[in-house]
C-alpha cells in the first residue's frame, strides 16, 4: 500500500506542479498563501500544516486529480444479478471498469471541463471520499484506494515544501509545459517535467 500510494503521490504532484506551471496566477495565489500562513519558519512539519488548515492548498490538489487521477480505470467491479444502468442491459456476473479520467472531464458536470480551475471546488460538495460520482480520484465505496489519507497527507506536505522554499521557472526556451500523457495503468506525464528551482529564504517573523 505504502509503494503504491507514494508512486501515485509522485505522479499526482508532477502533475500538480504542471498544472501551477501553466496557470502562474494559481502558482502565485498558492504561493503567497503558504508564505504568510508559515512566514519565519526555516520548515514546515506536518503539525503546522494541520493546524494552517488551507483550504486553496486542498482545491488545487482536487483539481489537479480531477484532471489527472492516479488510477485512470477504477477497481473492476462484478454485477450479482442482470440490472439496466442509463438504457444499457448488464448481465449477471458482467465485470465493469469505470473510467474515472473521463468522468473528470466530462462537460456534463463540469464548466471548462479541459481547464485548471481550483475554485470550482469552493462550494465543497465534491470531495474524496467517493460521494460525488463526477469526482472519483480514489474510488468509491469499499473498494477504494485504502491509502487515500496517506497520500494526500504527502502531497499537502511536498506541495507546501516545494512552494514555500522555491520560486519556480521554465528552464531556458521552454515557452510551456507539455501536457501529454504516456500510455499505460496510470496517467503519467509523456515527458519528465523538467523545471529550474531558485531558493526562497522564508522572511523572519
Amino acid at each position: 500500500m505504502f509503494a503504491g500510494g507514494t508512486g501515485t503521490s509522485g505522479s499526482a504532484m508532477e502533475w500538480g506542479m504542471s498544472e501551477l506551471m501553466r496557470n502562474p496566477p494559481v502558482m502565485k495565489k498558492m504561493q503567497a498563501l503558504i508564505r504568510e500562513a508559515f512566514r519565519g519558519k526555516t520548515a514546515v512539519t506536518e503539525g503546522d500544516l494541520q493546524a494552517s488548515n488551507l483550504q486553496y492548498l486542498k482545491l488545487v490538489i482536487k483539481e489537479a486529480l480531477r484532471l489527472h487521477p492516479p488510477a485512470p480505470l477504477l477497481v473492476p467491479r462484478e454485477s450479482i444479478e442482470e440490472c439496466e444502468l442509463d438504457g444499457y442491459t448488464i448481465p449477471a456476473k458482467s465485470r465493469v471498469i469505470i473510467n474515472a479520467w473521463a468522468i473528470g472531464r466530462d462537460p456534463k458536470y463540469w464548466d471548462d471541463a479541459g481547464e485548471f480551475k481550483p475554485e470550482r471546488f469552493e462550494d465543497g460538495s465534491q470531495d474524496f471520499t467517493g460521494s460525488s460520482y463526477e469526482f472519483l480520484p480514489f474510488g468509491s465505496g469499499r473498494r477504494m484506494c485504502p491509502g487515500f489519507n496517506y497520500g494526500l497527507a504527502s502531497m499537502e506536505l511536498v506541495f507546501v515544501g516545494l512552494l514555500y522554499h522555491f520560486k519556480w521557472s521554465l528552464p531556458e526556451g521552454v515557452k510551456d509545459v507539455d501536457r501529454g500523457e504516456a500510455p499505460g495503468l496510470g496517467v503519467r506525464r509523456r515527458t519528465p517535467l523538467m523545471l529550474c528551482a531558485s531558493p526562497f529564504v522564508p522572511v523572519p517573523a
